[in-house]
């Protein structure tokens, strides 16, 4: 007895399966495009703002560079007094050559941690009573860790009436970078004048002027401690080069945002065309 074998034909689904893929490619394309689309408009202009904000620092440092130069080799004026102590400002007064005299109170000097050409150590800010009776903090220079107590350092002139010729500076309250003033410790990281002020029992608002002086150095002074004319006043201004920078990045997505468009449009009249003719 012969035993026929019913075979059921195999069927082909490889063709609805490729349409399938097809299709869901197609509708997945919008969406990926958008999110491309729009992490490229966002990161052009994230480079552009980034463009921006330095062309500013430009413009703001090249003032500042000009400001100082300007000052700096102009005659000095008597340091501002209490009357013009509410229109001071960085702009407006910041390192003026400025001229004082009066009498240091040794007892009280302050010392501030400072970096400098010479390396690490501190600013010596002593107060200074002025013939016209305010109090101006006057940075008598910088001196290293091993000359921090006086008694290692030339004798102070005492009360003796004396003139002093220095940069205007404006307060720097607060401390730097995550190291904040510690008045009950002893520790200044800023030349903060009204906590120093107030630390040191020198005056209040009234009698303490909201700014301190950084005495320049003489021609013909002996090298010693504290060493005066350590001021910074030469600024790094790379700015224009960072904002180029940002701007040529700017300009690469942009035109990586332009190529993807012209190929997705490309892309879907080739779509459109197949579909026509199928």
């Amino acid at each position: 007895m012969t035993t026929t074998s019913l075979q059921t034909p195999a069927v082909d689904n490889s063709a609805d399966d490729n349409e399938d893929f097809d299709a869901s490619t197609a509708s997945a394309r919008p969406v990926l495009w958008v999110v491309l689309l729009l992490t490229g408009l966002f990161a052009l202009a994230g480079f552009v703002a980034l463009g921006m904000w330095q062309v500013n620092r430009l413009n703001w440092k090249t003032e500042l560079i000009e400001r100082v130069d300007q000052r700096v080799k102009a005659a000095p004026v008597p340091a501002p007094g209490p009357a013009e102590w509410a229109g001071l400002n960085e702009s407006s007064a910041e390192y003026r050559r400025v001229t004082l005299r009066g009498r240091y109170a040794h007892e009280q000097e302050t010392l501030v941690q400072a970096m400098t050409a010479l390396g690490s150590g501190y600013w010596v800010l002593t107060p200074m009573r002025t013939e016209q009776g305010f109090v101006v903090l006057v940075n008598r220079g910088f001196v290293p860790p091993d000359k921090r107590d006086p008694a290692t350092r030339p004798v102070a002139t005492g009360d003796a009436l004396q003139s002093v010729e220095g940069l205007l500076r404006m307060s720097e309250p607060g401390g730097r970078v995550l190291q904040d003033n510690d008045a009950v410790a002893n520790r200044w990281y800023s030349r903060d004048v009204a906590a120093i002020a107030a630390a040191r029992g020198v005056g209040d608002a009234k009698s303490v002027a909201p700014y301190f002086v950084d005495v320049a150095a003489a021609n013909d002074a002996p090298l010693d401690w504290p060493r005066p004319g350590l001021t910074v006043l030469h600024f790094s201004n790379n700015h224009l080069m960072y904002a180029l920078t940002w701007f040529v990045l700017a300009g690469m997505v942009a035109a990586a945002i332009a190529f993807a468009a012209v190929a997705e449009i490309r892309a879907s009249r080739r779509r459109a065309a197949a579909q026509q003719g199928a």
